[in-house]
C-alpha cells in the first residue's frame, strides 16, 4: 500500500489540491496536509535527534514552519521534499544548539551499555540508535529517507541540496559501511526493499 492510500488520501493529485488549498489560507486542508504528513515527520525527526520528545516537538516546529512558508512553495520539487528539507534544516539547527557536553555523556553512557553484559539484551529501538549513532549526521539523513520513507535518489537530492549521483555514491558506500558492521556482528539495517532507483 502507498503513502497516500494509508494516509486516506487517494493520489498524488489530491495532495497537491490540499496544498493549494492550503496556500489560500484554507486550515482544514492544511490539516488534511498534516494528517498525511504527521507520522513520517515524526518518525525522521525521531531518529535523528534520537528522543520522542524532541521528535514531536520538532515535528510540531516543522508543521508550524511549513504553514508559515507554504505561500512559496512552488513545484520545483515535490511539496514532500519541500517539507523533508525543512524537517532536515530544522533538525539539524537544533542538533548544532545541543551542547558538546551534553552529547559526549550522552555517547558514553551508550557506549557503557554495549561493553556491559547486559547489552546482550538491547531492543530493537536501541539497537538502530546504536548503529545510527556510529553514522555521521549526513548519513543518517541519507539512510533514512531511503530506507525509512522510500525516496528515490532524485527526492534525496532536493532534500538535501545534493547532486542526485552524489546521493547515489554515498549511499552505496552507507550500504558497504553497515554491510561490514554486520560482518563484525551487527545488525544490517536500512536495506531498501528493493532495487530502487
Amino acid at each position: 500500500m502507498d503513502k497516500a492510500a494509508a494516509s486516506g488520501m487517494n493520489t498524488g493529485t489530491e495532495l497537491e489540491l490540499l496544498v493549494e488549498q492550503a496556500q489560500r489560507g484554507d486550515m482544514q486542508a492544511y490539516t488534511q496536509v498534516i494528517r498525511h504528513f504527521q507520522r513520517p515527520i515524526y518518525l525522521y525527526c525521531y531518529y535523528l535527534l534520537g528522543s520522542q520528545e524532541e521528535g514531536e516537538d520538532a515535528a510540531q516546529d516543522i508543521f508550524i514552519k511549513a504553514l508559515e512558508n507554504i505561500g512559496g512553495f512552488t513545484k520545483k520539487v515535490s511539496f514532500s521534499a519541500w517539507l523533508y528539507r525543512i524537517a532536515r534544516n530544522h533538525c539539524l539547527d537544533l542538533i548544532k544548539k545541543r551542547s558538546k557536553g551534553f552529547r559526549l555523556l550522552a555517547l558514553y553512557k551508550r557506549q557503557q551499555q554495549y561493553t556491559e553484559p547486559a547489552a546482550a539484551g538491547l531492543g530493537y529501538t536501541e539497537l538502530v540508535h546504536g548503529l545510527l549513532e556510529q553514522l555521521s549526521m549526513e548519513e543518517r539523513q541519507i539512510l533514512l529517507l531511503r530506507a525509512l520513507e522510500d525516496y528515490a535518489f532524485d527526492d534525496i537530492a532536493a532534500v538535501m541540496d545534493m547532486n542526485p549521483a552524489t546521493v547515489r555514491k554515498k549511499y552505496e558506500r552507507l550500504r558497504k559501511k553497515l554491510g561490514r558492521q554486520k560482518e563484525n556482528g551487527g545488525k544490517l539495517i536500512g536495506e531498501p526493499y528493493n532495487n530502487r532507483g
